[in-house]
């Protein structure tokens, strides 16, 4: 036997992991919304470069998992069930959906069915605005649930629960930022106080491993957060990133100790300013939004304690998104004001803008940005895809319409073909595989 041929072997299924990248959470395999997939579309309408069109059960915010020839979507249907369902990559046909909650219902644009699945090629993870959290194997076999609601009372946050959780070193990690007391109706129960916290479970079992209570001195819905914990590897190791209740904290991976804070994103101290991007990192800094177009902010990595005023490396208040969480591609920094449809670059270490120009879409835009293949994309809440040059200069390269509003969900990116989801249906475009 060729000696050599093993190596061959594991070279080659090197190559086709590369080339078949996972987009196993809601950012992507990076967790900066970006993905090293090539050989994708610019142009597309309904009909051309669409492999398949899958009819989803319900609108929802959230973004599908892709791993292998499975697909994970969360939705609700019209009875108000809460459903997890996994298609077939490569004919977009359900191979099963499970029931993993009730009691669906919408407040302004969101409902319980925002958070987007996780997975690790083996499990899948699906978390509900209800409280509900499960882990599935790929035959839709449930391995275990949570009920956070019975936990520790009903969810309160304003526009309901929308961040995703994460699955990163074999630990799952969810957050739950919400406002104490609580005050709306919707979260009023028997039990008088709420509490914030990190917690992390064994993905395996569902078993807590442990639970950080997260402090604030922020006001009423200020102390909320929809964004997604953020894994980062600091100088003080492996590190979990929450932004919320007016500051980002890092937390060791292994023990949820915080580790540091960093304020200034709600400088007027209003009440009503919730954060929803997450954190996104590139070297040695972490960058945060504020409430309500606040602030751009650049945080530099390796303090302890309150580092407000000595890690704040740069600050950008005009343009700062509200919603869209900024994207990491090729250590270049890209974010997207969706309100004033304004898209631009930043200098990552300065914050000097190195270029800006119109997002070309009708309203506004909800979904995050995603990057591959020196290409940015991202679809307004309209139903229009717009695909940019991620270059030295601003340059639009397509804007393509699937309409089917309202489109909040961001795209996901594997192998070749785009994931994109409306309000009815979840569309592959690119190549047939």
């Amino acid at each position: 036997m060729n000696k050599s041929l093993p190596l061959l072997v594991v070279a080659l299924l090197g190559l086709m992991a590369a080339r078949a990248e996972n987009w196993a959470q809601w950012r992507g395999p990076n967790n900066n919304g970006s993905t090293t997939a090539t050989g994708l579309p610019v142009t597309w309408s309904k009909t051309e470069n669409v492999a398949w069109v899958a009819p989803l059960p319900g609108p929802s915010g959230a973004t599908p998992a892709v791993w292998g020839d499975a697909l994970f979507v969360t939705s609700p249907d019209e009875a108000g069930n809460l459903l997890l369902l996994c298609l077939d990559r490569a004919s977009g046909k359900v191979r099963w959906q499970k029931q993993l909650g009730t009691g669906n219902f919408t407040k302004g644009n969101n409902n319980c069915a925002s958070p987007s699945p996780v997975t690790d090629g083996k499990l899948v993870i699906a978390m509900f605005g209800s409280g509900d959290l499960a882990a599935l194997d790929f035959s839709g076999q449930v391995l275990w649930s949570r009920q956070l609601e019975k936990e520790y009372g009903k969810l309160a946050i304003n526009w309901l629960y929308g961040a995703s959780p994460l699955l990163h070193g074999g630990r799952l990690y969810v957050q739950l930022l919400q406002r104490n007391p609580p005050t709306y109706k919707h979260a009023l129960d028997d039990k008088p106080t709420r509490e914030s916290f990190l917690f992390c479970l064994d993905p395996q079992t569902g078993h807590y491993l442990w639970k950080q209570p997260r402090t604030t001195e922020a006001l009423a819905e200020c102390m909320e957060s929809y964004a997604t914990p953020i894994p980062f590897r600091g100088k003080q190791g492996d590190e979990i990133l929450l932004a919320g209740g007016d500051y980002v904290t890092a937390h060791d991976a292994a023990t949820g100790k915080e580790l540091w804070r960093c304020g200034g994103l709600n400088p007027r101290h209003q009440e009503w300013g919730r954060i929803v991007p997450s954190v996104v990192t590139c070297g040695d800094f972490a960058y945060a939004c504020g409430p309500k177009r606040e602030m751009f902010q650049a945080i530099r990595d390796g303090g302890q304690g309150d580092v407000s005023a000595t890690h704040v490396a740069w600050r950008i208040t005009e343009n700062a998104p509200d919603v869209c969480t900024p994207l990491v591609m090729d250590g270049k920094l890209f974010a997207l004001d969706g309100d004033k449809k304004v898209l631009y670059r930043v200098n990552p270490r300065t914050g000097v803008k190195l270029w800006s120009g119109e997002w070309p879409v009708d309203g506004v835009t909800r979904a995050s940005l995603t990057g591959a293949e020196g290409k940015l994309y991202g679809i307004s809440e309209s139903g229009k895809i717009v695909v940019a040059e991620a270059g030295n200069a601003y340059k639009i390269l397509a804007v393509n319409t699937l309409g089917e509003a309202p489109c909040r969900a961001s795209i996901a990116i594997s192998d070749g073909q785009l994931f994109i989801r409306t309000a009815k249906n979840l569309y592959c475009i690119g190549a047939r595989k």
